[in-house]
């Protein structure tokens, strides 16, 4: 299923969204600050946010244009009563991909976020996210809880297979092919187990990274 964040401070307005986008197969978390939408960003990103532009804590704009600068292909739609020129040119050039004025009607909004997923939609996924820690393929930039962390190209290279395989077990025969046999260069099997304690201690011992004893690694959402 799709997941959407709504960024919306009216309680009605989010939860008559959030029902009709749900019944329609989407996954929608309401967020009623930009402050928490950016702690969830951190976390978890999901493959399109929805955002209000009068918010208690900030304005909509500012939120769209720290989420341009650190996930450039996330798609954003402005979702706001205002309506005019000035205010709608200023969300494209924050770096919105489309703008839909209140009031509007629900069918059109969904037309809308099919739209602009059609459109951002390059047949892979480009932000992966699993406890706190995200991963970008087009950067190959990792973060955990929103702040960047430097790893080797071994250690990127790990943590996205098993990112890729979020929620399966994956043996350690299986990850030395992957990660360092694809030449079908002998590698010592301690020297997964070293790489991945390395990887563990840079990512802050994250919980989600489960060793499953004498079989391999599995990483899942906790």
């Amino acid at each position: 299923m799709t997941e959407l964040y709504y960024v919306e401070d009216d309680q009605n307005i989010g939860d008559i969204v959030k029902r009709y986008l749900e019944q329609r197969g989407f996954v929608v978390t309401l967020c009623g600050t930009t402050g928490q939408a950016r702690k969830l960003l951190g976390t978890r990103v999901p493959s399109l946010v929805l955002l209000d532009w009068n918010m208690p804590d900030g304005d909509g704009a500012g939120l769209c244009r720290w989420i341009r600068r650190c996930w450039r292909k996330l798609p954003v739609i402005f979702l706001t009563v205002r309506d005019d020129p000035d205010d709608i040119i200023s969300g494209f050039q924050s770096g919105a991909d489309d703008y839909v004025v209140k009031p509007f009607d629900l069918g059109v909004l969904y037309s809308r976020i099919r739209a602009v997923l059609r459109r951002s939609d390059s047949g892979v996924e480009p932000y992966l996210s699993c406890g706190g820690i995200t991963l970008d393929r087009e950067r190959r930039t990792v973060a955990r809880d929103s702040e960047e962390i430097a790893l080797t190209a071994v250690e990127y290279q790990l943590l996205l297979y098993l990112m890729e395989n979020k929620g399966r077990t994956v043996t350690r025969e299986r990850i030395l092919g992957q990660v360092w046999d694809v030449n079908e260069n002998y590698v010592n099997d301690n020297t997964l187990t070293v790489t991945m304690k390395r990887l563990r201690d840079k990512l802050r011992q994250p919980a989600c990274i489960k060793t499953v004893r004498s079989v391999g690694y599995r990483m899942e959402d906790v």
